[in-house]
């Protein structure tokens, strides 16, 4: 997986989480929506940011090398933890 799949993987990861997570649809219900966009491009960026970075963990720490089997999950999973972690932040003020 190159970096551009690092990309669309950590984007596709923020749009899911920022869409499911319950504490956005939970307090957005009620609002008016002028900030749901930017809470949008958050969400993409933590995605984004987490994929990046578990796999610049991953090669530095010899947990695996670019294209191996073990890049997908361990990206997936940090990139869900960063959209989780920053969507339930933003939708607690």
């Amino acid at each position: 997986m190159g970096w551009a799949g690092i990309v669309v993987l950590g984007a596709a990861i923020g749009f899911a989480g920022w869409w499911l997570h319950p504490l956005r649809r939970l307090n957005n219900a009620g609002r008016s929506g002028g900030s749901k966009g930017a809470r949008l491009w958050v969400a993409l960026l933590a995605g984004v940011l987490g994929a990046i970075v578990a796999r610049m963990a991953g090669n530095v720490t010899g947990l695996f090398h670019d294209g191996e089997i073990l890049e997908w999950p361990v990206c997936t999973a940090v990139a869900m933890i960063a959209v989780a972690v920053t969507v339930g932040l933003l939708s607690r003020r």
